[in-house]
């Protein structure tokens, strides 16, 4: 049976605007402690064309880590299955900007979704090249999936990043003594903070998300990535796109997604859908608090799930 997606993304909205608890926004980035966290959006685009949105599903907002999706996908053109020697695979069972298992691991980071694995595939993604490269590259990309030209980078947002992200300089620098960052810190930094400054919306990251629900291609035609490529990277977003949160997410939700500090969520159903929900207000983990609510809710909802056996006809 045919899920009611329009009233399914109806009641969501409803049942997230009575939420009390609405998490706390990330205050250790000056311009995202700025963002009012009583906002919520959500969009499914569906492999069969349609973009079924509502809430504040038309509003930009920083999407930070979930912009790691994309740079893996980029990184993983350039250098292929090369990239696993510098980064794992395996979720990390810390907090996102941890630098203790580094110490543990001489370097290499658990796996490309925490912020030091995330470093290294920016260093693979600045190949040589001045930073205003590397994002320029990495903001085509993004726009030629969602079909939209207008995304673009918040400079406050990079500012703000660029002159409190200590952790991840020390992140970055502990690396670069192991030569695990091959370039000059500074300039990997400054591809990485612009990366995450990256400003969508909802509606937009659905689109941008759709190669991953088409097992790798591109809903205009032509080939992002292999099909193969396609569900590892799904792969990774389940086992480790919430942090330590990762496995709770998969218990409760059921479905590849990767979240970001800005209180994004892209979401994947391979064959059905690409889902991006947003709400500022973060968890103590440091995701969404609404969007894994109204994720866990659309996953009951629609019977969505990785682990469940497919429908008569798939």
């Amino acid at each position: 049976m045919t899920p009611d997606l329009d009233a399914i993304v109806t009641d969501i909205i409803a049942a997230m605007a009575q939420e009390d608890d609405r998490g706390t926004v990330a205050s250790y980035i000056p311009e995202l402690a700025k963002v009012d966290p009583a906002q919520f959006g959500i969009a499914i685009a569906t492999a069969d064309g349609r973009l079924i949105s509502g809430g504040d599903a038309d509003i930009g907002f920083s999407i930070q880590s979930v912009s790691k999706v994309f740079a893996l996908t980029l990184a993983l053109g350039k250098v292929g299955d090369q990239l696993w020697d510098r980064v794992g695979r395996e979720p990390s069972g810390n907090a996102f900007n941890s630098i203790t298992q580094l110490e543990h691991e001489q370097g290499i980071p658990r796996n490309p979704f925490i912020n030091a694995g995330a470093i290294v595939v920016t260093d693979i993604n600045l190949g040589g090249h001045q930073p205003r490269v590397a994002i320029g590259e990495m903001l085509r990309f993004i726009r030629y999936l969602a079909g939209e030209d207008t995304i673009a980078i918040n400079e406050a947002v990079a500012a703000s990043e660029t002159a409190t992200g200590f952790r991840n300089m020390a992140l970055a620098n502990y690396m670069r003594a192991f030569n695990n960052v091959r370039h000059p810190v500074e300039l990997v930094l400054g591809s990485y903070f612009h990366q995450c400054a990256i400003e969508m919306s909802c509606r937009q990251l659905a689109l941008a998300g759709r190669y991953l629900m088409l097992d790798g291609g591109h809903p205009g035609g032509g080939r992002v990535v292999s099909p193969r490529r396609a569900r590892r990277i799904n792969a990774l977003m389940l086992t480790c796109g919430h942090y330590d949160a990762s496995g709770d997410f998969a218990f409760r939700v059921g479905i590849p997604g990767k979240s970001g500090v800005g209180g994004g969520i892209l979401a994947i159903v391979p064959g059905r859908a690409s889902i991006a929900v947003w709400s500022p207000g973060l968890n103590t983990s440091g995701n969404s608090q609404l969007g894994t609510l109204a994720l866990e809710e659309l996953a009951r909802r629609t019977g969505w799930s990785v682990f469940s056996p497919p429908e008569e006809g798939d």
